[in-house]
């Protein structure tokens, strides 16, 4: 397994990040309406489900297909779009980034490229004016109210309003793989299939227990799509909003990531999150032993397979020289090694 001696990502300061996010616009008005959307019926979908249930109890294959669709878009996301594609922490070959990248985007959480973009931006300014969901900005006010109103962008108010980041700019890269532009251009379609996938299901495993079969349908149409895209979103969402207010910060970032063990496990190992910040190019969030990365497992199994190459963690090193305990002379002086 290779490893990276100099993971580097640049936290600009307050006035630098103004001048660098000069010029930039929000979204269309139908991207406006389409995130309005994508938050809303998930949540339609819940009550929907809830009523349907009333009195009738949850039967177990919807909340199998609401479970494994989770975790199945939910990797997606996590080993897809945020470790492969946005920060490169491993290689992979042609068909297994075509399918990662599609079942990231059965998540509903936007297009690949804008995606990557917001994340790569978000990087940058990390809690300065410019990243696009960070709950510490002056704008939120101060005392309780700031602290709600910044909980509450960081969450999901920032994707009411996003910003249009230049594509151009944070994903040369990515703009110049086929494939990539293909998958992120068919972003609808691979939503629709995140539906029909868990409706059939449902419908087949009414049928094996002897129930109807459109009920299943229309069960596994609510609970592994409207419902199951709501419990990603805002498990998603925490990374963004939870993990930069609790947590500790064994590592210097230049930030506010924090380390949350309850979004570490529940956002599959994202929830290390200033482990992350530390060494954004790191196949691997959960550093030590007893943080559960379940992506990073995943990541370790398809390397084992021969899937995926070139998968980056850091050094111990470098790990040392990042720790808030050490001494900042020291790690000056390892760094620039």
């Amino acid at each position: 397994m290779s490893t990276i001696s100099n993971p580097s990502t640049h936290t600009p300061a307050p006035s630098e990040a103004s001048a660098e996010i000069d010029g930039y616009v929000g979204l269309p008005l139908g991207s406006r309406i389409a995130n309005l959307f994508a938050i809303l019926l998930p949540l339609v979908g819940l009550v929907v489900g809830i009523v349907y249930f009333w009195g009738n109890g949850v039967s177990w294959p919807q909340l199998a297909l609401m479970t494994v669709m989770y975790i199945v878009t939910g990797m997606g996301i996590t080993v897809g779009y945020h470790r492969l594609f946005t920060h490169k922490s491993f290689s992979a070959g042609p068909i297994v980034t075509m399918v990662i990248g599609i079942i990231g985007s059965m998540a509903a959480e936007g297009s690949l490229l804008r995606w990557c973009a917001a994340h790569r931006r978000h990087h940058q300014f990390s809690d300065h004016d410019g990243d696009p969901h960070s709950p510490h900005l002056h704008d939120h006010g101060h005392g309780l109210r700031g602290i709600v109103s910044g909980f509450w962008h960081a969450h999901m108010g920032w994707i009411f309003d996003p910003p249009g980041e230049s594509l151009e700019r944070y994903v040369p890269d990515l703009i110049r793989d086929r494939r990539i532009r293909v998958i992120s251009e068919l972003f609808p379609l691979w939503v629709a299939i995140g539906f029909l996938v868990p409706a059939l299901l449902g419908g087949l495993l009414n049928l094996a227990i002897g129930a109807p079969f459109w009920t299943g349908v229309f069960l596994g149409f609510i609970w592994g799509g409207l419902v199951r895209i709501m419990v990603v979103h805002h498990i998603t969402w925490s990374v963004n909003s939870v993990c930069h207010i609790w947590g500790s910060q064994p590592y210097r970032s230049g930030d506010e990531s924090r380390n949350n063990v309850v979004v570490g496990v529940l956002a599959l190992g994202e929830g290390w999150h200033n482990n992350h910040h530390a060494f954004p190019t790191s196949a691997r969030h959960g550093l030590e032993w007893w943080q559960f990365d379940s992506s990073w497992l995943v990541i370790r199994g398809l390397q084992a397979l021969g899937l995926v190459r070139n998968v980056r963690v850091p050094t111990a090193e470098r790990k040392a020289a990042k720790l808030r305990s050490a001494s900042p002379v020291a790690s000056t002086v390892r760094d620039a090694a």
